[in-house]
């Protein structure tokens, strides 16, 4: 829940790449 909140403040740039990630660490 912790991460899915620090993606969403995070800028529209990093987000699909930070989301990308979390997908493939998850």
């Amino acid at each position: 829940m912790s991460l899915k909140c620090g993606i969403v403040g995070l800028p529209n740039v990093g987000k699909s790449t930070l989301f990308n990630a979390l997908t493939k660490a998850g």
